[in-house]
């Protein structure tokens, strides 16, 4: 097969080992293809991981290789040299922190320092071995009901949220990696985990908006692409708010503004379920608001997507526009130049400093 240069089409889709099959290179190649999520399966080391990379982008040079690696326990790559970062709520208690010695505002500057160290590290790292983006930073808020978010979060405090979110994001900026921030409008208060059961949240509009919905209205243009939750919210819309123009279009996109992409949530999720079939899942997330959807873990359901889905022309359009956004511009350091700069040296150093790595 030869390269191809197409524009990135809507779909994000997985790969099924180390290396590609015969298969993986027939979907990467197939034109509703804009995007390659990578899982702890497709990672064996460094080498092997770069080598994965570069054949993906030799068979699509514009396709966005992407990963969930927050830190925690949602990283995909530990070992072989890549930190292991802390979990979110590590830096939210730092922020809280504060002994004789230690004012509350600076808690509070140290704890943002260390989010955009956070950020520079997870962002080169995965750069120098090919990969151009992490679905990163979470922004529900930690309620103490959610077993599926818990210590993904920053924190329980939207400003607390709002500020390390952002603080972390600069440091993914300064390695010219863009973020995603999810799950829009939040999934802190749900209970039930959306990767097996259907989460509801009854809480109104106004206590949504004026809580969990904060850091995205905060954030603003610092954003450059969300993920909304597979959650529904009754009071508000009979979808999920990745399927709900309400949510998408009427609150997200004209109410606060946003101007990014706006990736649907796994399809093959149980969340995404009440949608009935993947390509009738896919058109809904579609025509809601979103730019991308993913399929993970299901190369069936993703042959079944490529197959059937029919996307408009003018929205494809505008999507390709802003996906193409989310691609890196400036060429990576290779992992053994990264180990001597003077950035990544520092912001290693400052996570040691406050025992959020080892």
């Amino acid at each position: 097969m030869s390269k191809s240069t197409m524009n990135p089409g809507p779909v994000t889709l997985d790969v099924v080992g180390q290396e590609l099959n015969v298969e993986d290179r027939r979907r990467i190649l197939h034109p509703l293809t804009g995007g390659v999520i990578l899982f702890g399966r497709n990672f064996a080391n460094r080498k092997q991981l770069t080598k994965l990379t570069a054949e993906i982008k030799n068979l699509r040079p514009n396709v966005l290789i992407s990963i969930d690696h927050e830190g925690g326990r949602v990283q995909r790559a530990k070992t072989d040299g890549f930190t292991h970062l802390p979990a979110m709520r590590k830096l939210g208690e730092l922020w809280g922190s504060k002994n004789k010695s230690t004012h509350a505002a600076e808690s509070a500057a140290l704890a943002m320092a260390a989010a955009t160290a956070c950020g520079y590290v997870l962002a080169t790292e995965l750069r120098a071995c090919g990969v151009d983006f992490s679905f990163t930073p979470v922004l529900d808020l930690d309620f103490g009901r959610s077993g599926v978010i818990g210590d993904r979060s920053f924190s329980r405090d939207p400003q607390i949220v709002f500020a390390l979110a952002k603080s972390l994001s600069e440091g993914l900026r300064m390695a010219d990696m863009a973020n995603c921030g999810k799950h829009f409008p939040g999934h802190g208060w749900a209970e039930a985990d959306s990767h097996v059961a259907i989460p509801v949240d009854e809480r109104s509009l106004a206590e949504i908006l004026n809580d969990d919905a904060k850091p995205y209205e905060w954030l603003d243009l610092s954003l450059a692409s969300v993920m909304p939750a597979h959650v529904i919210y009754p009071k508000v819309d009979k979808n999920p708010a990745g399927f709900s123009k309400i949510w998408l279009h009427s609150i997200l996109r004209q109410e606060l503004g946003f101007e990014g992409v706006i990736f649907s949530d796994d399809l093959s999720m149980e969340g995404a379920s009440v949608a009935g079939s993947v390509v009738k899942g896919a058109e809904m997330a579609l025509d809601a608001g979103c730019d991308a959807v993913l399929i993970c873990n299901r190369p069936d359901l993703a042959d079944q997507l490529l197959s059937k889905l029919k996307v408009s022309k003018v929205k494809q359009a505008e999507s390709v526009e802003r996906l193409n956004r989310l691609i890196p511009k400036s060429p990576a350091l290779a992992w053994d130049d990264l180990q001597g700069e003077a950035q990544y040296q520092h912001a290693k150093g400052l996570l040691k400093q406050f025992n959020l790595i080892s």
